[in-house]
């Protein structure tokens, strides 16, 4: 918080010259940026990989090894919403692990908290560090298996924790928008929540509180969870928590230690073992009326049911539009906003018809 001081109307009306002119204007000058880049909305396309990369997203059909690969629909939106700082990241990677199984898409969103660096970095690496867990091996057929899948979710988690935890977080993950202290870096971390889409069967692995659902087809059709939020209250979360000396306290709920709200996530290292980032992976097959698949942070789940998320997902698909992707995760960002959420709110809408271009 600013301090004020209104000893003298003299004092307040005081011109401030030199060095700390600069800084107040350099802060200013901060301030503005964030509030324009928390305030635009943010489609996949702006987050994809870059272009000219190998992975790089495209809408053109390709020929590659003599298969021919078609960009599979997306859309992501992510604000900021009610929150200061934009804490969240959002992830697209197509076909960023090609190879002898086929062609496979990464998706992820990432929910941070105590500063965005974290989340950055899951952004910026979480996709390349699976991509060398799913290429180290032989036989790609075996590595597509569910309990490989498991093993190579788990090691490529256990990396990207490492990663931002050593050297207390910071240097290991140089950011310009990080905005914390070096000493309290080690107190920062994220949720990941990524999935990777196959043909026919999709790949969920998550720690922490962000959520992947899966729209089945048909009318009145149960959508389907294919993640079970870490929560400290949790049963089997709070027995690991107890189990390894540390205790859940409900201080404006239940929050491990009595500060963080979820028992997983990437980073906290002062909260470990306590805190954990072994993953928790869902391996589905998908079926023919498979409609989408999304995933979002906490910002959107916490107002907004899986049942409803999957109804406006379907509202958008039935207008039939090109885009329909990128609308209906625009749309449900909205719809938390209007329900008042007072988180970042990150969505990612995947379309799984098997005829989606």
């Amino acid at each position: 918080m600013a301090q004020v001081c209104c000893d003298s109307a003299s004092a307040a009306a005081a011109a401030v010259v030199g060095p700390e002119a600069e800084a107040r204007a350099r802060a200013r000058a901060e301030r503005r940026r964030r509030a324009g880049e928390a305030g635009r909305w943010k489609h996949a396309p702006a987050t994809a990989a870059a272009a000219g990369t190998p992975e790089a997203a495209t809408r053109k059909r390709r020929v590659e090894a003599g298969e021919l690969l078609v960009a599979r629909k997306h859309g992501a939106a992510s604000v900021a919403g009610r929150r200061r700082e934009m804490e969240d990241a959002v992830s697209v990677r197509e076909a960023f692990a090609a190879g002898g199984a086929g062609r496979c898409d990464f998706y992820g969103v990432f929910d941070g908290h105590g500063c965005s660096h974290v989340a950055e970095a899951c952004r910026d690496r979480m996709h390349e560090l699976l991509a060398e867990e799913l290429a180290d091996g032989a036989d790609p057929a075996q590595q597509r298996e569910p309990a490989a899948w498991t093993a190579a979710m788990e090691r490529c988690f256990a990396r990207m924790d490492a990663e931002v935890t050593s050297a207390g977080g910071r240097a290991a993950v140089p950011s310009a928008s990080c905005r914390c202290d070096a000493h309290k870096c080690d107190h920062v971390g994220s949720t990941a929540v990524v999935a990777v889409v196959e043909e026919r069967r999709v790949v969920v692995a998550h720690c922490g509180d962000s959520r992947a659902v899966l729209c089945r087809g048909g009318d009145g059709a149960a959508p389907v969870a294919l993640s079970s939020d870490h929560k400290p209250d949790r049963p089997d979360e709070q027995e690991r928590i107890e189990a390894a000396g540390g205790r859940v306290i409900f201080w404006e709920g239940a929050r491990v230690l009595g500060v963080l709200a979820m028992s997983r996530a990437i980073g906290d290292g002062y909260l470990k073992p306590y805190v954990c980032s072994v993953p928790e992976v869902t391996v589905a097959d998908l079926a023919d009326g498979d409609e989408c698949l999304i995933l979002a942070s906490d910002g959107l789940w916490d107002v907004v049911s899986n049942e409803a998320a999957c109804e406006v997902a379907r509202a958008c698909l039935r207008r039939g539009r090109e885009k329909w992707c990128a609308e209906a995760a625009a749309l449900l960002t909205k719809l938390a906003l209007a329900r008042r959420s007072s988180d970042n709110v990150s969505v990612v809408v995947v379309d799984l018809r098997r005829k989606n271009h």
